[in-house]
């Protein structure tokens, strides 16, 4: 067994000395190692390599009065989810934490090589610096809406990808294929949009933060049920939180007397995907972001910088929705003329109507999950 460093951190919970041992687990396809008070552990990533990973869990705790494991591991495109679910299931401690976050903390410790048992100790000892906050169990519900929405998105791609294809196809057989296949996508969304629509109505918490949701122009249910799925903490965080997540938090890269753009950077980006789609419609129907996002052009922004400022401002609004259930829209009539004269509001809705800017590279998904609304 490969030795690793002992991650050992002391806390206070309800007046108890408890000690948290902080563990990491490296995940791949086939195996996981797991670092656990300085030893590593190889196993497969299956049910009995979860359930082994369970027996060394309960032995740590059980060899330590008043010891508790927090378990750290980055998502890994998917093959984590099996045993997020198992360690949950069980009651355990655990964070998933972003990939980038444990390889740029690997480099601050000056560690250059890579393989799963040192990937693992470094999850460890990023747990104990850091001591990131437990990752919530999603729920039943939540859990399902997660993958309809995945599987929806998937199907999109690849219809949008097969479309790009039948352009150039000239061969009969092809044709036909070509058109076969759209035929059987088009009928898995259609059943996936129903899938996705009966799962929010059976569930009253999610029919509530839809209809929500849906009250601001340009949001629909696809773009409801993709940021109830993507981003479950909307109505949770602040402002700040809710732009970042989304990354949509302009960033400063300053130096001195250098003064460097500002960026967005990071988040989920099929939430900023659907926000694209949705800022797009609301510019033009929403008399507050309309007007705004005009303001914005008439000062000499970039469109993109323009759109990106609505995007921003959506999603902060969405959070505050969610967040103060009393908290209400300003209908076009409440925009007084105190606020903006006449003749400023004509020349701004003027230039609204001319932007013809060419919308950059976004994913094809998030395009036709926009169009199928």
């Amino acid at each position: 067994m490969h030795r690793a460093g002992l991650a050992l951190a002391s806390m206070s919970q309800n007046n108890n000395f408890t000690t948290t041992i902080y563990a990491g687990i490296d995940v791949a396809k086939a195996t996981l190692e797991l670092s656990l008070s300085g030893v590593c552990h190889s196993v497969d990533n299956d049910a009995k390599g979860h359930a082994r990973i369970l027996k060394l869990l309960s032995a740590a705790e059980t060899a330590r009065l008043g010891t508790k494991v927090h378990l750290i591991l980055e998502a890994t495109a998917g093959y984590e989810a099996a045993l997020v679910r198992a360690l949950h299931g069980a009651g355990c401690a655990l964070s998933v934490i972003q990939p980038s976050r444990g390889r740029h903390f690997a480099h601050a410790k000056n560690k250059r090589a890579k393989t799963d048992p040192i990937d693992a100790g470094v999850l460890a000892a990023f747990g104990e610096a850091i001591r990131p906050q437990p990752t919530a169990p999603p729920s039943a519900a939540q859990s399902r809406l997660a993958e309809l929405v995945g599987r929806r998105a998937q199907l999109v791609e690849t219809r949008t990808a097969e479309l790009n294809r039948a352009a150039h196809y000239s061969d009969k057989l092809l044709c036909k294929q070509s058109a076969q296949l759209l035929a059987l996508l088009d009928r898995q969304v259609a059943a996936c949009n129903r899938a996705i629509a009966a799962q929010i109505e059976a569930d009253e918490m999610m029919k509530a933060r839809s209809e929500r949701l849906q009250q601001v122009p340009g949001v629909g249910p696809v773009v409801a049920a993709v940021l109830q799925a993507e981003m479950p903490e909307l109505g949770t965080l602040s402002e700040r939180e809710a732009a970042a997540l989304a990354g949509l938090a302009p960033y400063s890269c300053d130096s001195g007397p250098h003064k460097g753009t500002r960026r967005v950077w990071g988040g989920r980006a099929p939430v900023r995907c659907i926000l694209y789609m949705a800022a797009m419609s609301a510019v033009r129907h929403d008399p507050i972001l309309r007007v705004f996002h005009a303001k914005l052009l008439g000062a000499g922004k970039k469109p993109m910088l323009a759109l990106t400022a609505v995007m921003r401002k959506l999603v902060v609004l969405l959070n505050r929705m969610l967040k103060n259930p009393q908290f209400k829209l300003t209908g076009a009539e409440d925009i007084s003329s105190a606020q903006i004269a006449p003749g400023e509001r004509l020349r701004l809705n003027k230039l609204a109507d001319s932007w013809t800017a060419e919308p950059p590279f976004v994913e094809a998904r998030a395009a036709d999950s926009a169009k199928s609304k």
